[in-house]
């Protein structure tokens, strides 16, 4: 099967057809930027490595994925047993440090595959990475931007601005997250819901590795706050007992599941659904960066098939006819046939990835 690649410039002169832009990102976003870290199978199975086989099998058990599910189940069974056989005061001890070992394994899993810090990259690969972003959120564009991962890599990217003042990329971005009114000095900013909803156009749809649940809000730490590398500010908001609000790994049930219990995550959800199903008169294009299209995100995928987007444009890594190009072709091609009758047909061409120069 003959698969026709564009340049990435190609497909902007094909999509400047239409009214709109808007960007998906999958992980080849991070693995293009840092293949030596990013390129693995899951952070579950990165922790894994370090975990005891008692936590992998309450993993298993559970069915689970999900590392704050597991810690709250343990710290549970602590309060649990502390009712119900009050001198077992071991079998407590032995669930609330095995919680806390699963923070650290969840930590070290982190930290060892993500930069600490903004400046690990250079400024020449931030700068390549926002000139591809300008094409949906720069001067004069009206894009959204949606990411499925949840490392930092994007926000980074967003926040980053070049020094030379005349060479500066603009970019109008707006992730819905305010100063805390009532702690305008708090190291974090916080989630203003469906107050900001109007101007939000960057959406973590699996979350992030700096949103954080502190119940009454969801918190955004921020490198330009505290100046404190990803796994410090991850430890201390552990040890709080405040969870980084991200998908775990799993199927796209359990992901669905994940996202319907967060209002952030749902929110952010409804966006992506609203791209998707809203027509406008001169039509919807959807550029999808670094996803293989596999049925584990097909809560998110399903809805471009199933929506009216006009013109769907999809990155390919490589020879268009290696097996896991193929594998993507005809994973789109099955979105594809998911277009009900009733609406126009869903148009795809396949763009050449490392043309569009992301990092650089």
């Amino acid at each position: 099967m003959t698969v026709k690649l564009l340049d990435f410039s190609q497909a902007l002169t094909k999509a400047d057809a239409y009214g709109k832009k808007h960007l998906l990102l999958g992980n080849g976003f991070s693995i293009a930027c840092k293949p030596d870290i990013f390129d693995y199978g899951s952070l579950f199975e990165e922790a894994k490595k370090t975990m005891s086989k008692e936590l992998a099998a309450i993993f298993a058990a559970m069915g689970t994925q999900d590392f704050e599910e597991v810690i709250r189940a343990l710290q549970h069974a602590a309060a649990i047993v502390s009712v119900y056989r009050p001198k077992f005061v071991t079998t407590k001890k032995l669930l609330l440090d095995d919680a806390e070992k699963l923070k650290t394994d969840l930590i070290q899993a982190v930290a060892g595959r993500h930069p600490a810090r903004p400046n690990d990259i250079a400024d020449e690969r931030y700068t390549a990475c926002r000139t591809f972003l300008s094409n949906f959120v720069g001067e004069g564009a009206n894009g959204k931007i949606y990411t499925m991962n949840y490392d930092l890599l994007l926000y980074w990217a967003l926040m980053h601005e070049e020094e030379d003042v005349l060479a500066r990329i603009a970019l109008n971005h707006d992730d819905g997250f305010r100063k805390d009114q009532e702690d305008y000095d708090a190291p974090y900013v916080e989630w203003q819901g469906e107050g900001a909803a109007r101007d939000q156009n960057i959406h973590y749809l699996h979350g992030a590795l700096h949103l954080f649940d502190a119940g009454y809000q969801l918190q955004k730490y921020t490198w330009v706050n505290t100046g404190k590398a990803l796994v410090d500010q991850a430890n201390e908001a552990l040890k709080k007992n405040l969870f980084p609000v991200f998908v775990a790994e799993g199927d796209s049930k359990r992901k669905l599941t994940k996202i319907q219990h967060s209002a952030y995550l749902h929110h952010n959800f409804k966006s992506f659904a609203g791209v998707c199903q809203t027509k406008s008169r001169d039509g919807t294009a959807l550029f999808v960066y670094g996803h293989s299209f596999a049925k584990n995100d097909a809560h998110v995928l399903n809805m471009i098939g199933n929506g009216k987007i006009a013109h769907l444009f999809v990155s390919l890594y490589g020879d268009p006819s290696s097996k896991a190009n193929q594998a993507i072709h005809s994973n789109v091609d099955r979105i594809v046939g998911l277009r009900p009758q009733a609406f126009p047909a869903l148009k795809v061409d396949y763009f050449d990835a490392a043309s569009a120069k992301v990092w650089g």
